[in-house]
């Protein structure tokens, strides 16, 4: 017989019981929906991270100190913090590969200003920071390389604080007291939302590192050096550029290791995303038992068919029908099940990913390729457990196959 055939003759076949042909296919359609839906949230969480990571700014590199050893245990990162303003100037003065470069002093206080006060943190930094972050302005303008030069006490707002201290005017003229001390808004950073790890990234305020490091830290050493390359290609030889200016700068001899940590966006990323992915393939393979479970639904019901039409079998051999021709006809009876089964699970898992976002608000992403594995898969499901009764139909003797009652 031709394919058009087989498949005409199993498709009269499923449709005589279709209520068994229905709950024979409901293990794939869950199991297909399940694995549609399953893999959605983990494309969607990788996605969101992606677009979180890249939000942190542009060819980004991020300096931090490193960890110290007590009796041969490492601390922990940035346990020792030999991090200066004089490496942040080395690495403006010495770096051929960085389009920008910014130290970063972290102090924090409670904030009084407009109609009320605020807790937040300060981040005293340079000119190149909006540059290195891809951060752009709401109102006003930031400080420029001569309020850095005059240690002036200027500052520019993140969208969450200004909304805070300033909720139905422009803070921008306006002046708060940061721990006592005046500072004049000068400008309200536009919104940049939540990090990978849910912190607002609009909840601080931004001045020159020089006001905050006399005025308000103090401290000698500072909490991290931002930096950006030109391109992303330039990023690993940046990484080691900087390596090697900090080690001079440090006089670290060759045998001692480096008292820094270089991290990147695409470190960052992958840090972030490998959790993702393991969370993915876990779900995926819960998902993916009921797979199995249909498909021995498919063979068991495979099996009652060859008992229950052992004389059409016999009658269909009697008459020049051979033992592949049988096998045939149950193995694509078996697939049919299975990929009509997958075609309603994948319209099950679009419309299960589709309302778990609505309802949840979670990130869900389809791709192509999940749609046509799943489909692939369940057409393999229905081989597989499909292979065995039409095996055991085809081996059948046409003259005890006629007697059988």
């Amino acid at each position: 017989m031709n394919t058009s055939t087989l498949t005409k003759v199993a498709a009269q076949s499923i449709l005589k019981n279709k209520m068994r042909t229905l709950l024979t296919m409901l293990g794939i359609i869950i199991g297909v929906g399940a694995v549609i839906v399953m893999v959605a949230i983990g494309e969607g969480a990788k996605a969101q991270i992606e677009a979180q990571i890249n939000n942190l700014g542009t060819n980004m590199i991020v300096v931090t100190p490193g960890a110290s050893q007590v009796g041969g245990v490492s601390q922990g990162a940035q346990s020792l913090n030999l991090l200066t303003l004089d490496d942040a100037e080395a690495l403006r003065d010495q770096s051929y590969l960085l389009a920008a470069i910014s130290p970063v002093i972290r102090t924090g206080g409670q904030i009084v200003g407009g109609g009320g006060n605020w807790r937040a943190p300060v981040y005293g930094v340079s000119t190149d920071y909006p540059i290195i972050r891809d951060w752009a302005l709401e109102s006003g303008r930031f400080f420029d390389e001569s309020d850095v030069r005059s240690n002036r006490k200027v500052v520019v707002l993140g969208n969450t604080v200004a909304d805070a201290l300033f909720p139905d005017s422009d803070p921008v003229g306006e002046q708060v007291r940061i721990r006592g001390v005046p500072f004049q808004v000068i400008g309200v950073m536009a919104e940049k939302g939540q990090t990978a790890e849910g912190t607002d990234q609009d909840d601080m305020m931004l001045a020159p590192y020089t006001t905050v490091n006399t005025r308000l830290s103090g401290q000698q050493f500072i909490t991290q050096i931002l930096a950006s390359t030109y391109t992303p290609e330039d990023i690993p030889e940046a990484q080691e550029e900087i390596r090697g200016i900090l080690r001079d700068v440090h006089a670290l001899a060759d045998w001692e290791e480096d008292d820094v940590t270089i991290r990147n966006q695409t470190e960052l990323a992958e840090a972030a995303q490998g959790t993702t992915e393991v969370m993915t393939l876990l779900l995926s393979a819960i998902a993916s038992i009921s797979l199995l479970v249909g498909g021995i639904g498919i063979m068991n019901i495979m099996l009652v068919s060859v008992t229950e039409r052992t004389k059409e079998i016999g009658l269909r051999m009697s008459l020049g029908a051979r033992g592949s021709d049988v096998l045939v006809q149950f193995l694509v009876e078996a697939v049919v099940m299975s990929v009509f089964g997958g075609i309603i699970g994948i319209g099950a898992g679009v419309a299960g990913s589709w309302l778990l976002s609505v309802l949840t608000g979670w990130a869900t992403v389809i791709s192509p390729d999940t749609v046509g594995v799943a489909l692939a898969f369940a057409g393999a499901v229905g081989i597989f457990f499909g292979f065995y009764p039409a095996r055991k139909a085809s081996s059948l003797n046409p003259i005890d196959a006629l007697r059988y009652e």
